[in-house]
């Protein structure tokens, strides 16, 4: 029987081993911040109010950079829709991804690790809401077979050229939209956005008492644009009179309205995780998905009527745009924000680019990361620690290939031979080092042929299901 001395002694190394544990779970909650990635469908490196753009209306987005931190050696893992969100999905560069082209419908493999599986595996409630793009229905791709619990919105690439569908996509299941009759790209009751912004909200709000990751790929800015009449975001800019042809006119408008649209949305989800009381303790990605179109060009905007790769302060502008591998295909917007964490109203000079993604969210919460070619960045953006550099970067697309090692960039077209750019001084890459910088040159195609292996791309299954789901968007 104890004594009254040892069983104090007793309960105090209880109670000592007790808030032990409660330090440790704390601790470790804290190791497992909520995780939003939001990335916009074409959003071009210039096209918001803090990169000095005059038109355009970003206010929330302006104010997130200012809270966060801008990183401004951001690059896409490809030039266009799918390729890039494989590389961020998989951490793999285009040299070693399952699925390169651009279809719309082709598939990962099956059982590939993503980001979502890997923070799945690491507790986290997983739920993507917008345009999949690297596996449609039917396939061995499909994100429900990929670590997400839930994933809302298009499948297939086609498929979200509407905004006005009469389906969207739970769980490989049909959501009907009502009011959507399919007939034409504008006409309809219900915005597939609207949608998709809805369940992305409702995600977080379930998941608020424990560790989330949202992938947000949401479609805007990207065409065919339909807007509501009563949309708030299309009535700044509906009566506009700006000089260009008539459709070019309306759908500069919607495009517009389309980039307000977002950034409202935007600052609705900021607003969110105050009032749940989850803001210092979410990390929230916002991004391009590859470099920017020049939609609306004409003489008087040879740059595109918007010029996403545009500067506006300089008017220096990245050599060609989204489907290049030169950098206007390839640069975008990158801002991450962490009140507490991350140095407000920062900037990194930092070059990553989309495989990154997935070591650093690794790094982040302490989860067992899978092969990857990327390095995680995460000292850049906590502001402690060594950055440990890229030997070199790589890309490939539709006989395209490009490799980037430090300052210095190669580039070979589906025709012709191999050039060469000092980027520190030639942004723009118009002064064509090849034949001056033989030996930099030469290593730079040498670790091209390292990087390029076969694709071993995923499976169809179901040629139906993908065919009904392109007809969604008419013909």
């Amino acid at each position: 029987m104890m004594n009254p001395f040892s069983r104090n002694l007793f309960i105090l190394g209880q109670v000592g081993l007790a808030l032990l544990l409660i330090t440790d779970l704390s601790a470790q909650e804290k190791d497992q911040p909520n995780i939003i990635y939001l990335m916009l469908d074409e959003w071009g490196y210039f096209e918001s109010g803090h990169m000095g753009h005059k038109v355009l209306l970003t206010p929330n987005i302006d104010q997130f950079a200012g809270e966060g931190m801008r990183f401004n050696n951001a690059m896409a893992g490809a030039p266009v829709c799918g390729p890039t969100r494989c590389t961020l999905l998989t951490g793999l560069h285009s040299g070693h991804t399952s699925m390169r082209v651009n279809n719309g419908f082709a598939p990962i493999r099956k059982e590939e690790p993503t980001l979502a599986s890997m923070l799945k595996n690491q507790g986290y409630a997983t739920g993507g809401f917008g345009k999949w793009g690297i596996g449609g229905r039917g396939t061995s791709g499909v994100p429900e077979k990929h670590g997400f619990d839930h994933f809302f919105g298009y499948y297939d690439q086609v498929h979200a050229h509407t905004f006005y569908p009469q389906y969207l996509i739970h769980n490989s299941e049909e959501v009907p939209l009502e009011g959507n009759p399919g007939t034409t790209f504008y006409d309809g009751e219900t915005h597939a956005q609207d949608e998709i912004f809805n369940q992305s909200v409702q995600f977080i709000k379930r998941n608020k008492d424990k560790p989330f990751f949202c992938y947000l790929p949401w479609t805007p800015p990207h065409g065919l644009w339909g807007i509501d009449a009563d949309d708030p975001s299309w009535h700044l800019f509906k009566n506009k009179t700006w000089t260009a042809g008539q459709k070019t006119e309306d759908d500069a408008k919607v495009y517009a309205a389309f980039l307000h649209m977002v950034d409202r949305q935007v600052g609705e989800i900021l607003t969110l995780l105050k009032q749940l009381k989850i803001d210092d303790t979410t990390v929230f990605f916002l991004s391009g998905d590859n470099g920017g179109q020049d939609y609306f060009k004409d003489d008087e905007h040879p740059h595109g009527f918007f010029g996403p790769n545009l500067n506006p302060l300089t008017g220096e502008r990245f050599r060609a745009g989204k489907g290049s591998l030169y950098e206007g295909g390839l640069k975008v917007p990158f801002l991450v924000r962490w009140p507490g964490k991350i140095k407000a109203d920062s900037n990194s000079d930092h070059l990553l680019y989309f495989p990154d993604v997935m070591p650093t969210l690794a790094a982040l919460t302490h989860s067992d990361c899978p092969k990857t070619d990327g390095v995680s960045f995460l000292p850049s953006l906590l502001g402690r620690g060594r950055q440990q550099q890229h030997k070199y970067f790589y890309w490939e697309y539709l006989g395209q290939t490009a490799v980037r090692m430090n300052q210095w960039k190669a580039y070979k077209g589906r025709k012709g031979d191999w050039e060469l750019y000092d980027l520190s001084k030639d942004t723009e890459e118009k002064g064509n080092l090849a034949l001056v910088e033989l030996p930099m040159l030469s290593r730079l195609i040498e670790c091209a042929k390292v990087a390029h292996e076969p694709a071993d791309p995923g499976e169809i299954y179901s040629r139906t299901l993908i065919e009904k789901d392109r007809r969604q968007a008419p013909h």
